[in-house]
């Protein structure tokens, strides 16, 4: 069986080996702007959320704009994303929310972030990530598929346990470029369905390698 120790090294070698450059694929260009991209992309993929986005701030490029905004208006430009309904509000009620409360700027503290309409754990750890270049673990689907198939974590594990295995085993220095790489390692490599297992390195610790 593999030590902590070996696992750990396994798993960061090969996703540098394969993943050097893992980054955010969500498009943004202000910091509110990557906040309700990250809220929009909660069970759909960045590249519909890109999509939607590109439309949402050419039509409304700014928080009183969106803040001003009627709900049908923005429900016609995202609802083609999961839970559509709530996420057009949400993006009505965040951009209030930072002009209100916060000076039309997304606030830094976790408890703050979290205050924000739509906004739960996983995206203010998003966010500190991201904007604020914190260290956090952020753990959306892929990362708990991964950290499951690679024994981090058990199958009845809940989201916030598999972030304390992810972050009690690996380096605080290595939680934001590891959850990059984790994400992208599920999306174009350990996928769902049909994951590439004919090479991968990591076979050894994963509990369900594909049959050769």
């Amino acid at each position: 069986m593999e030590t902590k120790l070996n696992k750990q090294e396994l798993i960061v070698n090969y996703l540098d080996e394969i993943l050097p450059n893992a980054g955010c694929e969500l498009n943004y260009t202000t910091d509110y702007s990557f906040l309700i991209a990250v809220m929009l992309s909660a069970q759909c993929t960045d590249k519909k959320v890109n999509k939607v986005t590109a439309k949402l701030f050419k039509i409304y490029p700014d928080l009183e704009s969106l803040a001003n905004a009627k709900y049908k208006d923005i429900y016609e430009l995202v609802k083609e994303l999961g839970l559509a309904k709530t996420k057009a509000q949400n993006v009505i009620d965040i951009a209030k929310t930072l002009i209100d409360k916060f000076d039309s700027r997304v606030p830094i503290n976790k408890f703050e972030l979290m205050s924000l309409p739509g906004v739960g754990n996983k995206t203010a750890n998003v966010v500190h990530v991201e904007l604020f270049n914190i260290p956090e673990f952020p753990v959306d689907t892929h990362v708990a598929r991964i950290s499951k198939r690679l024994q981090i974590a058990l199958e009845e594990d809940d989201v916030k346990t598999i972030e304390h295995k992810l972050k009690e085993l690996f380096p605080k220095e290595k939680w934001i470029k590891l959850h990059h790489q984790f994400i992208h390692f599920g999306r174009y490599y350990c996928k769902a369905i049909s994951p590439k297992c004919e090479g991968c390195k990591l076979a050894q610790i994963c509990q369900k390698p594909c049959k050769s």
